[in-house]
């Protein structure tokens, strides 16, 4: 056996939702501490289990609402499980949502030196990396204007130009690699594919069966916040496309 690079042990998490509409923050106090605040409890995950071990490259597909995201933000610390635990092992990528951790106020030059910052890289490494980011994402003399005015299409290319620019031991994908155009698409997969060699390992969220095949070794579906199949990518991606022609 490898070495884990992720445990996910039991997880489950569980979000209140509101059955009453509340219009204000004081009549929201009011409500909870006159106890007349009522939840809709929801279990986004269900004692999810599975380990990743280094340099596996693992696609989760699942329908909308099955906790694809959930797990995600869970792994990479976003959220705390509410029973069960998430163990990893190695600096950590999160492109969870395109344009997450920037500050629109800064410009995409400054940005580039904020994120490098968070994963705890120095200015001088990131520094190193500086024209390799600039380059891959294209976004030439726009680096130095605000991210605010980029557009979403602007946010991926300098995200994903970072986070794969550092070199990261694991890489988090949500559904990052849909938004684009193809070129954008294409060179993104072409990228990920040239840090196989370097053992990176990758956890990447999509409903595109022929995108996890080309990445992924590995596959695991979720439904309804619970693992219903897991193995290899060839086989989970012959299920889940089963699951899509069953609902039409």
């Amino acid at each position: 056996m490898g070495k884990p690079a992720i445990i996910v042990d039991n997880v489950s998490i569980l979000f209140n939702m509101n059955k009453e509409k509340v219009d204000n923050l004081k009549e929201y106090f009011i409500k909870l501490i006159t106890k007349k605040l009522h939840y809709n409890e929801f279990w986004a995950l269900k004692d999810v289990s599975f380990t990743v071990e280094k340099g596996e490259r693992v696609g989760v597909l699942g329908f909308n609402g099955a906790g694809k995201s959930t797990l995600l933000k869970t792994i990479a610390g976003v959220l705390k499980p509410t029973k069960g635990s998430v163990k990893s092992y190695g600096v950590i990528a999160p492109m969870l949502e395109l344009g997450a951790g920037f500050d629109m106020n800064y410009s995409g030059r400054e940005n580039i030196f904020l994120y490098g910052a968070t994963m705890g890289y120095s200015r001088k490494f990131i520094q190193s990396k500086y024209d390799e980011i600039v380059e891959f994402s294209e976004l030439g003399d726009f680096i130095d204007s605000p991210v605010k005015n980029y557009s979403s299409g602007m946010r991926a290319r300098l995200g994903f130009a970072i986070a794969t620019a550092v070199e990261p031991e694991i890489l988090i994908l949500d559904e990052v690699l849909s938004v684009g155009d193809a070129k954008f698409r294409m060179k993104s997969e072409a990228k990920i594919r040239s840090m196989f060699d370097k053992g990176i390992t990758v956890l990447f969220v999509s409903h595109n069966t022929n995108q996890v095949l080309n990445i992924c070794n590995k596959a695991i579906i979720l439904d309804h916040g619970q693992i219903i199949a897991q193995g290899d990518a060839a086989e989970v991606c012959k299920k889940y496309n089963e699951m899509v022609n069953a609902k039409k």
